[in-house]
């Protein structure tokens, strides 16, 4: 990601829109710009209702969505391509936060999670989000997958259901008890969507598969007047008029209880946005600046809901749309926008005759791609700790909640990755009474180490996860010598814990009448101990630069005493 940490400079927090134009802006980029947003319009049209209904909620909120922040995420973003509105990573988590709080509720918590990305922007975190480690963001992409599959099921199969239990398997229990209720007609259509999905993207995919399955499908609908469900029948169509500026009641208490689900959507759409940006710059050879992306993200996300939508964040499918059809900028995406609020205020209507089993068509595809089997396979081949941290990740988010799924995936992961760091460090016992080779001494290839001297090296980061084991290998010191000579060339860096556990074991000498000897003390590790004071327990006499001169004073040591 083109970040801080990797161009080595503070990325300005400027619009790419900025610097496109002040690079030069032609006619012909017009051109191209105006061609792209007509496409990427027409393709986020029907997956904006879609989205919105497989949300739990109405589809104009998904295109006030696409309008809002689309536009926004554009004008403000630090990418030239991204392309920003509602997605299917969001499906399952709006779904839960709307069936437990309500729409208002999903309003205050996206305004808190568009406040929390902005921070995430201001302090420069667009570098860390990348950190969510690979299986956890595989594990959660395929479990949001398999639930926005099995959301679909009702509408897909035209079952004669009120209602769906939001729980996974209460969900399939159900469908199955009303599976002789299958609607042929219902059936039929879906089927059609589908259908010309798959052939599309194998024959002609310049094509927007989504856009002219649902035209055919609600075509097929009308010609041949088939008792199916349409957005008119179950939501009264789609209104005519650009939503108002509404603001929601906030309450501390409220505020409290929404706090996991904003953090949720926040890191999500994070991820998400970012992830987006990387698939744009891979495919262009642009650079994105990933925290003018987050601001812009979150002010996308506190304007949203304003306006009646839903959590917004970057779209590969639709950014990946709009630099296929050949954007020069930004601009694209706020004409993209355009296309939809036209839409809105001119062809309202025809929407009313959309078939939902289409859109639930277009959401199953969309589940398929984003499931992403052959990464999940790929893992299973994966150590077993990197395939246990996917595969909880995934069955939490499908049997539990997303929220869950994600901490315990991230704390998880970051135990194993601590466990293997440890691993990497190494405590060796240079041995005593013995002579020991070391080619890395300056004088003599051969090492005579004298009676009551002891020699332990530590080769890799002193942190936490390796304290315990070097206080284990202390302990089981059968005899006390009168000098330990500890080696730290290697350590490039010392934490508080081990510094802690240095500190112990400098007193435990103390007590048993061993002097403890530092050797080699890199400037960094030796700051840090200094801080903490823990030099002061050791003595400075008793640190040295070079362990020719740890060694010469330790044979002083044992010779005097």
């Amino acid at each position: 990601m083109a970040d801080d940490a990797t161009s080595g400079k503070r990325e300005p927090f400027l619009p790419k829109i900025v610097d496109v134009f002040r690079q030069g802006y032609s006619a012909k980029h017009a051109v191209q710009d105006v061609f792209a947003g007509l496409t990427v319009g027409v393709v986020a049209l029907p997956l904006a209702m879609a989205f919105a209904i497989a949300s739990g909620t109405t589809p104009e909120r998904g295109l006030f969505t696409a309008i809002v922040a689309g536009f926004l995420i554009s004008a403000l973003g630090g990418s030239r391509y991204q392309i920003g509105g509602p997605t299917g990573a969001f499906v399952v988590i709006v779904y839960s936060i709307i069936d437990r709080h309500g729409y208002d509720g999903l309003v205050l918590c996206t305004l808190m999670a568009g406040v929390l990305m902005l921070l995430f922007g201001a302090f420069r975190m667009g570098s860390l989000i990348k950190y969510i480690p690979y299986p956890v963001t595989t594990g959660f992409t395929a479990g949001i997958a398999v639930l926005i599959f099995s959301s679909q099921m009702k509408d897909f199969l035209g079952l004669p259901m009120e209602t769906v239990p939001p729980d996974f398997l209460d969900k399939w229990a159900e469908y199955f008890g009303h599976v002789q209720g299958i609607n042929p007609a219902t059936l039929t259509v879906s089927g059609v969507g589908l259908i010309t999905i798959l052939l599309i993207r194998r024959f002609i995919p310049r094509v927007p598969a989504p856009v002219v399955s649902v035209f055919l499908a609600t075509l097929v609908a009308y010609v041949f007047s088939l008792p199916v469900e349409t957005i008119g029948s179950r939501f009264g169509g789609v209104p005519d008029a650009l939503p108002s500026l509404t603001f929601p009641m906030v309450t501390l208490e409220r505020v409290r209880e929404l706090i996991p689900d904003a953090l949720t959507v926040a890191l999500l759409g994070g991820i998400e946005s970012l992830l987006s940006c990387v698939v744009a710059d891979g495919m262009t050879g642009d650079r994105h600046q990933s925290n003018t992306e987050l601001m812009a993200q979150g002010v996308a996300n506190i304007a949203s809901p304003l306006f009646g939508g839903l959590p917004a964040t970057g779209a590969i499918a639709r950014t990946v749309t709009n630099i296929r059809a050949g954007a020069f900028s930004p601009v694209a995406g706020m004409l993209h926008a355009v296309v939809l609020a036209a839409f809105i205020l001119f062809l309202a209507p025809v929407a009313s005759f959309i078939p939902l089993a289409s859109l639930a068509a277009v959401l199953v595809v969309v589940a398929w791609d984003m499931s992403e089997y052959h990464k999940v396979l790929r893992l299973l081949r994966a150590p077993k700790s990197d395939m246990l941290v996917m595969l909880l990740t995934l069955l939490l988010t499908v049997l539990i909640d997303l929220t869950v799924a994600v901490n315990v995936g991230v704390v998880l992961a970051a135990l194993l990755f601590m466990r293997r760091m440890s691993e990497t460090t190494e405590i060796e016992d240079w041995g005593h009474n013995c002579c020991t080779w070391k080619p890395d001494l300056p004088r003599s290839e051969f090492l005579e180490l004298p009676h009551n001297l002891m020699v332990y090296e530590i080769d890799g980061p002193f942190f936490f996860g390796v304290a315990d084991r070097f206080k284990s290998v202390l302990h089981t010191l059968d005899t006390k010598p009168k000098v330990i000579v500890l080696r730290m060339g290697r350590v490039p860096a010392i934490d508080a814990t081990a510094d802690n556990a240095l500190e112990v074991f400098a007193k435990r000498c103390q007590k048993d009448g061993t002097r403890l000897i530092l050797a080699g003390v890199r400037p960094r590790a030796l700051a840090n101990l200094k801080k903490m004071g823990t030099l002061k327990a050791i003595g400075e006499e008793n640190i040295f630069d070079n362990f020719g001169e740890a060694l010469d004073r330790a044979r002083r040591v044992v010779a005097f005493e």
